[in-house]
Order: structure tokens, then sequence, then C-alpha cells
């Protein structure tokens, strides 16, 4: 592999109930970052629908097999001629579930990885919000590495941020970008985010790439926004800030090898157990 650069667009939105429209928000914002000069363009987390009412959302989401959202995203990248990453978007899955599924779609138009979201956000937060991502999603339990034309990407969502083995594990499996599209609440945006990006980055040696939904959605839950890129030696070389829009980014993967290279750190594991230690007498 010789191209080892490559400019990444990141689409921030604000996405409501409506699909149609969330289609139509997207769509635009894809089209302006492939404009821009990017080649690898990355959505947020629940792209197509914010919703909690379960029953509406049952409804409306459809299988992936014929799902028109993903038909249109599939053509959309051929026509553009770009990879398209769809952080996320709610698809029926046997069972009467749903599953909460990454796509990253080549430039051919066709679908060359999907990721469903591990970890579930099941949480009460101190002002009072609650989330239940259980109760309409069922989770994922594989891990997925795909191959971009310039390195390799680790694909997560959201939530997966927290849980830093699923990082590591990606890292030694080969990635040297984490994907990792979201929408993380406000409170736990402000006072988390930017850490734990920058963290899992320093960590693995890998960049970052997190498109983010942003602002007060329709469904009255709010965003923390700040779509983010972050270097493998921990410095944030892109932040969206709050506002719709794209970000870009001028990603040279030598990076990684370089940080890597200074801190070799994921050759360096070690078998250990823990061992409880009482009090004693």
């Amino acid at each position: 592999m010789t191209d080892r650069k490559f400019r990444a667009g990141l689409v921030q939105m604000c996405a409501g109930r409506s699909i149609e429209a969330n289609l139509r928000d997207a769509s635009v914002l894809i089209r302006a970052a492939a404009k821009g000069g990017a080649v690898y363009i990355q959505t947020p987390e629940v792209t197509t629908q914010m919703e909690r009412d379960r029953a509406k959302q049952m409804v409306e989401t459809l299988p992936e097999e014929g799902n028109p959202a993903l038909a249109h995203f599939r053509a959309l990248a051929r026509e553009l001629k770009v990879w398209l990453h769809i952080g996320s978007m709610a698809v029926a899955v046997e069972g009467n579930q749903l599953a909460n599924r990454a796509f990253l779609i080549n430039p051919l138009g066709a679908v060359a990885a999907r990721y469903d979201k591990i970890h579930m956000f099941d949480v009460q937060l101190p002002g009072g919000e609650t989330y239940r991502e259980s109760k309409l999603f069922r989770p994922g339990s594989e891990a997925v590495v795909a191959d971009l034309p310039w390195g390799r990407l680790g694909i997560t969502i959201c939530y997966d941020l927290r849980f830093a083995a699923l990082y590591r594990a990606l890292a030694q499996a080969g990635a040297e970008i984490l994907a990792i599209p979201a929408a993380f609440t406000r409170p736990t945006g402000q006072a988390h985010w930017h850490t734990l990006m920058r963290a899992r980055a320093i960590e693995t040696g890998c960049f970052v790439i997190a498109a983010a939904q942003t602002g007060r959605h329709e469904n009255g839950r709010e965003t923390f926004g700040h779509s983010l890129v972050v270097a493998p030696w921990g410095e944030i070389i892109a932040d969206a800030g709050v506002e719709t829009g794209v970000t870009f980014a001028d990603i040279d993967l030598a990076k990684a090898a370089e940080a890597r290279g200074q801190v070799p750190s994921l050759t360096h594991d070690r078998a250990f157990t823990v061992r409880p230690v009482g009090h004693g007498v």
C-alpha cells in the first residue's frame, strides 16, 4: 500500500422523527462533503431517525433487505464515488427486534461491512434523563475491522466508546482508524466526550473519526455535537462545534505507525490475575 493519505468528511446533523426528511438532510451534507474533496464520509449514529416512541419505530423500521434508505445511500455512494460510512440506522431483525447497525458502503455502491452496536446505553443520568436502549435494540456480538484503500478501519458506535478493551482488540486486529459515530447526550458529552475520544486514540495509536448528532431534536432529546477527528498522539485535528454541517480532516496514516513506534504498548500485553485482598487482622 503506497497511498496512506486521504480526506475525511464528517457529517454533523440534527436528525428528527421523519426518515424521509433525515435522508434529504443527510444527502445534502454528504454531497457537500464529496464536493469538498472527502473520499471517506461518515454520518452520525441514528442517521435516518431519532425516535423514542418504540411502537412508531417498530412500525417504520424495515429489514436490511429491500430497505429504501439503505438503497438510497448505496446509490449516493456510487454516484459520488466515495466510501460512505452510515454511522448507524435502525434495521428490523428476526424476533420482532431491531439492530442499531452501521454500514460501510464502497464507491461501487456495495456494502463492504456492517456492524451491530454491541454496548447498549441503559443509564439514568443525574438530571433525570433515562435511556434503555436494550428495550429497542438487540445488541451485536462481533467486532468488525474493514479494509479501506488507505488502511484498516475499526467500526464502533457511540456508547461503545466507554469500553476500552473493544478498541484495543480492534487495533491489535490491524485497525489504524477507529470510527465512533455518535448521538452523545449533552450532559455526558460535556463531561467526557473529548477526553474519551483522545484516550481511545492515545491507547491504540489510531486516528479516531467521530461524526455526531447535535442540538435539540424533534423528540426532545439534546445531543452534544462536536464531531471530532483525533490523531494517534492525542491531538484534536478537527472539531465541528455545535452547528450542523460538514467538517473535513486530512488523514496521514503514517502518523499511526509513528505513534506506535514511539509507544509500542499494543505489543506489550502480559497475562495477569486479580487477587482480592481483605483488610487483614
